[in-house]
């Protein structure tokens, strides 16, 4: 058939270029890195249709090569040597999922000296040396990402970093370890006490053998001070997080709270004020009707206060192993679109550019302020406007005051609600009432969090 010489002419349909995939190197094949080959696996074409190119696994490293054989099949090559996969020329980005602070972070700033992007779900790593591995990758143009480190499958470092990024943050609440949440709920909806849930949460692989970094308030720790340098724009600082975990927690109070309208959470909570900013890790008192008293067993949830969204708020899975592996692969993704990006015009790593970030001063126990939970044994339950009107002479303001509802063994209590009041002032107040002759046992005392 007869064809048009200009046409002729026309390029034909040119079709588009090979593009190199991302090729990761993995160090540890755990919980954490098994599920995320199992997800590149199984969810490969979305991936990389979500990314713009394909994610391959090129190296693994792992202490048991034969178990590791076992997940990644004979396709991936594997090695005993973490440094390996460091700084081999073969791999564009290291993710760690070996956990630890003290070889993890050798390994993670050989990656960066090499140029390498990194991805960990290491919140200990990056709570304890987050500045100088941060300071690393500014020096070396490279990515430190770390969704999965807080909360999982919730995407809350990325919300914090891109999705309120119109706003001035005010406050950061939330449940975010999933060990302690799960023995609550037990304590509240079977009337446990602490040891019985424990070894529940042990027997279900929630808690460890050696739960104390969950129980004691330090993985929550943890994973809030990596929150609070996202919503503030200000260092990383374990130093001064105030932690109280939940060992000493009384069946009786979670009890006493259900009766005055609350139920108790572990919250790590970040507040910035005009004096400076208050970061803890506390059990404290929610009410009921709060959407935050209704995150039960493992999961987690984040509240965000921020001057122009509102509050926000975010839940999921707190712990898991395709759960973390979702948000490892999200950061994969991340890193996958950078190509071609200048390292100034990316998203920093703790939300602020490092010229934008501030030392906020961090307030002192006592001069935080917020209302108050007490229990106090007494002789008679006659004595309870006794109790009432001590407080009130001690600059306590009272809010709601009752007598606890009977329990089997054990005597009168009288249960007070403070107004919000300066921590300082309440200790003050509570030490000299533990040594006031109405008082027949140990004063129990814990924060109320209304999150409004």
């Amino acid at each position: 058939m007869y064809r048009d010489p200009v046409q002729s002419l026309e390029p034909l349909p040119s079709r588009p270029a090979a593009i190199r995939a991302l090729r990761v190197g993995m160090i540890g094949i755990g919980t954490v890195g098994s599920g995320t080959f199992r997800v590149l696996a199984r969810n490969q074409a979305e991936i990389a249709g979500r990314a713009g190119r394909p994610i391959e696994l090129v190296m693994v490293a792992a202490r048991n090569l034969v178990r590791a054989a076992t997940v990644v099949g004979g396709n991936v090559p594997l090695t005993d040597d973490p440094l390996r996969v460091a700084t081999h020329p073969d791999v564009d980005v290291v993710v760690e999922v070996a956990g630890g602070t003290g070889p993890a972070r050798d390994w993670v700033l050989a990656a960066i000296a090499h140029g390498k992007h990194v991805v960990t779900a290491n919140k200990a790593l990056l709570a304890e040396h987050g500045a100088e591995i941060f300071a690393a990758a500014r020096r070396h143009g490279v990515a430190v990402a770390y969704e999965g480190a807080v909360a999982v499958s919730i995407p809350i470092v990325k919300a914090l970093r891109e999705g309120l990024t119109a706003n001035r943050i005010e406050w950061v609440a939330g449940i975010i370890n999933g060990t302690t949440n799960f023995i609550l709920s037990k304590m509240r909806d079977e009337g446990l006490d602490f040891a019985a849930a424990l070894v529940q949460a042990q027997a279900l692989g929630y808690a460890e053998a050696d739960p104390a970094f969950d129980i004691e308030g330090i993985d929550a720790a943890h994973k809030l001070t990596l929150l609070a340098a996202n919503a503030f724009g200000t260092s990383v600082r374990l130093a001064d997080v105030q932690v109280e975990g939940i060992t000493a927690l009384q069946r009786v109070d979670v009890a006493c709270a259900e009766q005055l309208g609350y139920r108790i959470k572990l919250l790590g909570v970040a507040r910035r004020s005009e004096e400076g900013v208050e970061l803890r890790v506390q059990p404290a008192l929610v009410p009921a009707s709060h959407l935050m008293a209704h995150v039960n067993g493992s999961m987690n949830a984040v509240m965000v206060k921020g001057d122009a969204a509102g509050v926000t708020m975010y839940y999921g899975a707190g712990a898991g192993s395709e759960q973390t592996a979702s948000a490892v692969i999200a950061d994969l993704v991340d890193v996958a679109r950078l190509d071609g990006t200048h390292a100034a015009q990316r998203v920093p790593h703790l939300g602020f550019h490092a010229h934008a970030m501030s030392d906020l001063p961090v307030l002192p126990r006592a001069a935080a302020c917020c209302a108050h939970y007490l229990r106090i044994p007494v002789h008679a339950a006659s004595q309870i406007e006794a109790v009432s009107g001590w407080l009130a002479g001690q600059q306590v303001p009272v809010r709601q005051v009752a007598l606890a509802a009977a329990q089997p063994g054990m005597g009168a209590q009288v249960l007070v609600l403070t107004q919000p009041v300066r921590q300082g002032t309440m200790d003050l107040a509570l030490h000299a009432l533990q040594a006031h002759p109405l008082v027949a046992g140990k004063v129990t005392a814990l924060r109320v969090e209304e999150l409004a």
